[in-house]
C-alpha cells in the first residue's frame, strides 16, 4: 500500500470515528441514561456554554437542586421553550413549595421569573462544544434526506466492495493456460 492510499484510510477512519463519537455523545448515551439533549441558542451561558454547545440534561430530584446548579427549564409549565442557567438562590413560597432563581452566567441580573419544581426539566450532565450546531442545522426534512442520502451511499459503497471482492477472486492466467485455452477453442 502507498503511502498516499494510507493516508487516506487513515483519514476516513478518523472521520467515520469522529461521527460514531459524535452520535454516541449526543444520541445513544442521552437515550439510554434517559438524558435529554439540547441546543445552547443564546450567549447567556458564556463562556462555559456558548451558542452552539449541546447541552446533555438529566432528571434530577428538586431536592437535590441547589445553588450553582445548572438546570435547564420550561419558561411556562407545559410549554415547549426552555432556558439552561445556573440557580443563585432559593425560596420557599407561601405553600411550602421550593422555587429557584436563575441567571445566566453572562447575564448582569438574575431572571426576572422564579422556576418551579414542576418546571425543571434536569440537571446539566455534560455539554458538548460546537455539537449542538449540527442539530439546529438539521431541521427534521434535512435529518431525513440525510439519513436517504448515507444510506444511498453505504449501498454504493458496499456494491463496489462486492464488485471488488468478485474481481479478486480470479487468479491471472499465466501464459501457457492462456495458450491452452486458445488451442482447446480452436480444435
Amino acid at each position: 500500500m502507498t503511502m498516499l492510499g494510507w493516508c487516506r484510510r487513515l483519514a476516513s477512519w478518523l472521520v467515520v470515528g469522529a461521527c460514531l463519537a459524535a452520535l454516541v455523545v449526543g444520541v445513544l448515551l442521552p437515550r439510554v441514561a434517559g438524558a435529554t439533549p439540547y441546543t445552547v441558542l443564546t450567549s447567556s451561558m458564556t463562556p462555559q456554554l456558548p451558542p452552539g454547545t449541546l447541552v446533555v440534561v438529566r432528571p434530577v430530584d428538586p431536592e437535590q437542586v441547589g445553588t450553582d446548579t445548572v438546570i435547564t427549564y420550561q419558561l411556562r409549565s407545559g410549554r415547549p421553550e426552555v432556558v439552561t442557567h445556573r440557580v443563585v438562590a432559593l425560596r420557599t413560597d407561601l405553600t411550602g413549595q421550593v422555587e429557584y432563581q436563575t441567571q445566566g452566567d453572562a447575564n448582569d441580573t438574575p431572571d426576572a421569573a422564579w422556576v418551579r419544581p414542576e418546571q425543571v426539566r434536569g440537571e446539566l450532565w455534560y455539554a458538548v462544544p460546537y455539537l449542538g450546531r449540527a442539530s439546529t442545522w438539521l431541521s427534521p426534512d434535512r435529518r431525513a434526506q440525510l439519513v436517504q442520502v448515507a444510506a444511498g451511499l453505504l449501498m454504493l459503497y458496499a456494491a463496489a466492495m462486492f464488485a471488488r471482492s468478485l474481481g479478486g477472486r480470479r487468479k491471472p492466467a499465466t501464459a501457457r493456460e492462456s495458450a491452452a485455452v486458445l488451442e482447446e477453442v480452436s480444435a
